[in-house]
């Protein structure tokens, strides 16, 4: 799991290494007229409150700096991308997440391993979303592997055979 979530990093970072200044902060009608960097903000935000989160043992994604030099310098992107991949190869432990719903702050009992797989299918999320972005407004060729979750690439190779 950690593998692949540093695999799916590298390929953010190979992707984003291609984006000029400007479609990095285009905004796409698409996407609800949010930019690229809007979304790799957002996914490098639940990563970074994870990884500040792990030595307490407590994490809520809601309390995101919301740092807009990530959504907005692709530098930046790739340096916070660069960081988490360096840091994110730990032991698993128990964590509780915490959520704002309703105005009440909810608790749940979760592990680091657990939420490194929540970042990395929500970091496919966002990654499908980007995608159209890019191929909306660019002509760069992304990685058909590029917002694709590993099962639906592996039924895909499947089905090719």
């Amino acid at each position: 799991m950690i593998d692949t979530t540093l695999s799916t990093l590298d390929e953010f970072i190979g992707v984003l290494g291609e984006l000029s200044d400007e479609a990095y902060i285009h905004r796409c009608r698409l996407i609800g007229d949010a930019t690229v960097g809007q979304h790799v903000r957002h996914t490098i935000e639940l990563y970074q409150c994870l990884l500040s989160g792990y030595q307490a043992g407590e994490v809520c994604y809601d309390k995101r700096k919301r740092d807009i030099r990530i959504e907005t310098n692709i530098q930046t992107a790739l340096n916070c991308l660069v960081s988490i991949k360096n840091e994110l190869n730990r032991p698993d432990k128990s964590l509780s997440v915490f959520y704002e719903l309703n105005s009440r702050q909810v608790e749940l009992q979760s592990n680091y391993y657990r939420e490194i797989m929540y970042n990395l299918e929500h970091t496919i999320h966002h990654q499908a979303l980007i995608r159209v972005a890019i191929e909306s407004s660019t002509t760069i060729t992304l990685p058909s592997t590029f917002g694709v979750a590993p099962s639906t690439t592996k039924y895909r190779l499947a089905c090719a055979q």
